[in-house]
């Protein structure tokens, strides 16, 4: 029951996760695509904001699916948190920790969620334990 446990966890994170890479890439899920992304960037001082809006957007996108697929699972917890990381320091940080304040709540949950299943291991219903067992 516990693998199946850490499928749903992983599985739900990891897409919603891959989901904000391709708002930021493609403009997906009512995203603002590359260039949008960039020029917000741009705007909160992450420059060069294309090179910024890409490297967050693949990184999200990347890690999301590896994590969903439980595949080489402590880099794609690495990819989320760092992501996570950026976004607290960058937007939600100096609004507190309630996301109704758009603090950041949401974030500091993904980052316990990756660092957690890093922790404890994908389960055994992930790409990681079928191919290096």
């Amino acid at each position: 029951m516990a693998s199946i446990g850490l499928l749903l966890i992983r599985f739900v994170f990891g897409l919603t996760f891959a989901g904000h890479g391709a708002q930021k890439l493609f403009g997906w899920f009512g995203g603002h695509g590359l260039q949008g992304t960039a020029g917000w960037m741009e705007s909160i001082g992450l420059k060069p904001g294309k090179v910024m809006a890409f490297a967050a957007g693949a990184g999200e996108l990347v890690g999301g699916i590896l994590f969903a697929l439980g595949l080489w699972t402590p880099l794609a917890a690495l990819f989320m948190v760092v992501s996570m990381i950026v976004a607290i320091v960058k937007v939600h940080g100096p609004n507190g920790y309630w996301i109704t304040q758009n603090g950041y709540e949401y974030n500091l949950a993904i980052i316990v969620v990756a660092i957690g299943v890093a922790l404890i291991g994908p389960g055994q219903y992930a790409l990681d334990t079928i191919l290096f067992r």
